[in-house]
């Protein structure tokens, strides 16, 4: 569910206190946009914003959260705007975020 050696990279590329603020950008980025998953109604804009969902966890190593968003993606570009459920993808970002949040204290821990 999370690439935890990507976290772990991320970590160092930019520091404890800096990664702490990627985090909340991040949870605020991705819960803004699959919020606004149901307005996407046009494959265009529903590709756009799987795709941008993609790369921020991929960003921050949410693997699973990245696969439905990949999958969506290119659902959307192929013109299936159905194939993407957003409550799945809420759903897959809540699991991530506890798995995330139960462990990330206990790997960087002083």
């Amino acid at each position: 569910m999370i690439d935890w050696a990507r976290v772990c990279e991320l970590r160092d590329e930019i520091g404890a206190e800096d990664f702490e603020e990627v985090t909340e950008l991040f949870l605020t980025e991705v819960s803004q946009c699959i919020a606004a998953l149901p307005a996407a109604r046009t494959p265009a804009a529903l590709r756009e914003r799987m795709h941008a969902l993609k790369g921020a966890a991929l960003n921050l190593g949410f693997a699973a959260l990245a696969d439905i968003c990949r999958a969506g993606e290119r659902a959307a570009a192929q013109g299936d705007v159905h194939a993407v459920r957003p409550a799945e993808v809420l759903n897959i970002f809540n699991a991530s975020m506890a798995a995330f949040e139960s462990e990330v204290a206990q790997r960087f821990a002083a």
